[in-house]
């Protein structure tokens, strides 16, 4: 029997024949009539073939027609309700109205129709309540569904791609983690050992390190004396991250009972695409793991964020006069090739950032280049606010105070922008004068995080130092003695160390006395320093109420509060932590208050069992282990608390991460 295709084109053969005979007979009329009619009576037959297939043509359509129709709404239907393909139909109470039966077999009953998406499906309304058409992934009855939601239908699209979830799981698990092991400080503290002491070291670090990697099937290889290359997978650094790195503490408590003060830094690569650049990674958060003072894991991820384990310890004193020494001459080089110099601190400065600024403003003196000191005379607390005033009585030294304003007027192309105390864009008293500055140097105490000023010329930043001012102090001892310190300049130097170590009781180490005896020998006043440092009456009675809200949170965790509308200086709330941490069975304290108009600053402080920095970073602050504190913006009193407990249970259950 012939095809549909078949008949059409018999058709069009037929009324082509047709055509022509019509068209012979018309032309034969024209010259011999009987001839004509003649021919017309032969074609008869033709012409009622031809009349009679066109009709049997357009039956078969008809049929051919009816029955791809009955054929099209049948496999619809079909499809409908058996391809794997789940469709379910709502109304506007979220009850469902239909639901074919391959989405209704995943309910234990198979029944769906009438039944509130609460009951049955919740993770559905999030969904269905996003407007317009939405497509998202969801996790229901054990499986991973695509779903496609088409709002004006109420109608949505299930495709279960569980199977290509756990392939592409599988395939995030196996991509490759390139990380670097430092032994910190090995080669100081190996210097003077012999060499059975050496070998006891090594092999004792080896075999914890051998030890861990075995049990989590981790490629372990050392490099050099002090640098390893271990290569993992996700699977297995996640496993890490879950165990916060307990090879931190293993190293650590092994070497500390041999009295090797001997610590760890892992830098990890993870998510790039090519192993040079999982090198680059691994070795940039290494670097950032050094900065931060060592003893910690520090994970560079593809997406741009970092997190941090470990940093349990305060960084023992690495830095030594040698590199002082390089920097200072360095430095010295810089203002030499410089037209002026204009140092500038963070927000708010504190005695220290200051007191650094001077310093470095009479290094540049001592290499006969002008300086500048840039200070925004509004946003500056009590004690510095005395320090401004001694100045005054100096004509010579006020007259090198200017306003940022002032700053931005006079920074040309040759000028050298020097900044202290900070290290972060962010914190700076005026962001545009670091934008326009073509030459910057960073001078900072501490611990870096991933926020930073971007190309500087030299950077000198020492965790392990107590203050800037003292890494200041240092290097105005290797400048050329053109110009003599002055009385006052040391005394502001002096009182920066002694506010950043309260008062040489915390982050002290042998080069912070030897500083403050420097400092002693050209004529730094303590009496003045205390002037300077002394509060009143109405300050003490404001920082014991906020003391008196004290409450205690997880592992001795001491939270006090102000008033929702009350602005506290900033200098009051760093009072308070520090007195908060005197009190018995406080592990750290953490106190949170208006200083502005809209922003509530948290200070946080540790006598060590407890790094305070890396839960100050979690709510983009910063600082040192034992000394830390962040701003939050457009948030209430009660909200800032909420926060920060919540910083601390992330902080007591794993690693911080920033971005």
């Amino acid at each position: 029997m012939p095809t549909y295709f078949q008949h059409r084109i018999l058709r069009r053969l037929l009324l082509g024949l047709t055509l022509i005979v019509l068209i012979t007979v018309a032309v034969l009329f024209l010259y011999n009539w009987m001839f004509a009619v003649g021919t017309l009576i032969l074609a008869v037959p033709v012409l009622w073939y031809a009349f009679v297939f066109e009709k049997r043509f357009f039956n078969d359509t008809e049929d051919y027609i009816s029955t791809l129709s009955y054929r099209v709404k049948r496999a619809g239907e079909e499809a409908l309700m058996e391809m794997p393909v789940g469709i379910l139909l709502y109304n506007d109470d979220f009850y469902v109205e239909w639901a074919n039966p391959y989405l209704a077999a995943f309910i234990e009953d198979g029944t769906m129709i009438g039944r509130s998406l609460y009951d049955v499906a919740d993770v559905l309304v999030p969904v269905i309540k996003k407007e317009g058409s939405v497509e998202e992934t969801v996790s229901w009855q054990g499986r991973i569904f695509r779903i496609i939601h088409k709002q004006d239908e109420k109608l949505l699209y299930f495709f279960d791609v569980t199977e290509q979830s756990e392939v592409e799981e599988q395939y995030a698990a196996d991509r490759t983690v390139i990380s670097v092991i430092f032994l910190d400080n090995y080669d100081e503290l190996t210097q003077g050992m012999d060499d059975s002491a050496r070998s006891n070291i090594n092999s004792a670090v080896t075999t914890l390190l051998n030890q861990w990697a075995t049990e989590h099937d981790i490629y372990v290889k050392r490099v050099s004396s002090d640098r390893f290359l271990a290569v993992m997978n996700e699977r297995i650094l996640r496993e890490l991250e879950h165990e916060k790195f307990t090879i931190l503490d293993s190293i650590r408590d092994m070497t500390s009972k041999q009295n090797v003060p001997l610590t760890l830094s892992i830098g990890v690569g993870s998510g790039a695409e090519t192993l040079p650049e999982l090198g680059r990674q691994a070795q940039s958060s290494l670097d950032l793991a050094l900065g931060r003072g060592g003893d910690q894991v520090v994970i560079n991820q593809a997406n741009g964020k970092v997190k941090f384990y470990g940093g349990k310890t305060n960084p023992m004193e690495k830095r030594t006069r040698v590199r002082a020494r390089v920097i200072s001459h360095a430095l010295r080089e810089l203002i030499v090739s410089s037209d002026k110099v204009i140092v500038m601190g963070h927000k708010r400065p504190d005695m220290d950032a200051v007191g650094a600024a001077i310093g470095v403003r009479k290094i540049a003196q001592m290499n006969q280049r002008e300086g500048f000191v840039a200070l925004n005379f509004t946003e500056i607390d009590s004690g510095v606010n005395r320090l401004i005033d001694e100045i005054k009585t100096k004509p010579d030294l006020f007259s090198h105070m200017i306003t940022p304003e002032e700053a931005l007027d006079m920074v040309t192309d040759d000028t050298l922008l020097v900044i202290v105390d900070t290290h972060k864009p962010s914190l700076v008293i005026e962001e545009k004068l670091l934008n326009k500055a073509e030459k910057v140097v960073v001078i900072d105490h501490h611990r870096r995080g991933e926020e930073f000023i971007e190309n500087p010329l030299l950077v000198y930043m020492e965790p392990y130092a107590s203050s800037t001012a003292e890494l200041v102090t240092e290097l105005l001892d290797y400048q050329p003695r053109t110009e003599k310190i002055t009385m006052l300049e040391a005394t502001a130097l002096l009182a920066g160390i002694i506010v950043d170590t309260k008062s040489f009781t915390m982050r002290t180490g042998s080069r912070t006395f030897d500083a403050a005896s420097y400092l002693r020998t050209l004529g730094a006043d303590t009496v003045l320093v205390q002037q300077f440092l002394r509060e009143d009456v109405t300050t003490y009675v404001e920082r014991a109420r906020l003391v008196e809200t004290v409450t205690f949170y997880k592992h001795g965790m001491a939270i006090a509060f102000g008033e929702d509308d009350r602005v506290h200086d900033s200098v009051i709330i760093a009072q308070a932590a520090d007195t908060l941490l005197q009190m018995e069975d406080v592990a750290a304290s953490f106190v949170v208050a208006f200083r502005d108009e809209g922003v509530v600053g948290i200070s946080a402080r540790s006598l060590g069992t407890v790094n305070v920095q890396l839960i100050m970073e979690k709510l983009n602050g910063g600082g040192h282990l034992t000394n830390a504190a962040t701003q939050l913006k457009g948030v209430t009193i009660d909200e800032a608390v909420e926060q920060l407990k919540q910083a601390i249970n992330e902080h007591i259950e794993g690693g911080t991460e920033e971005s």
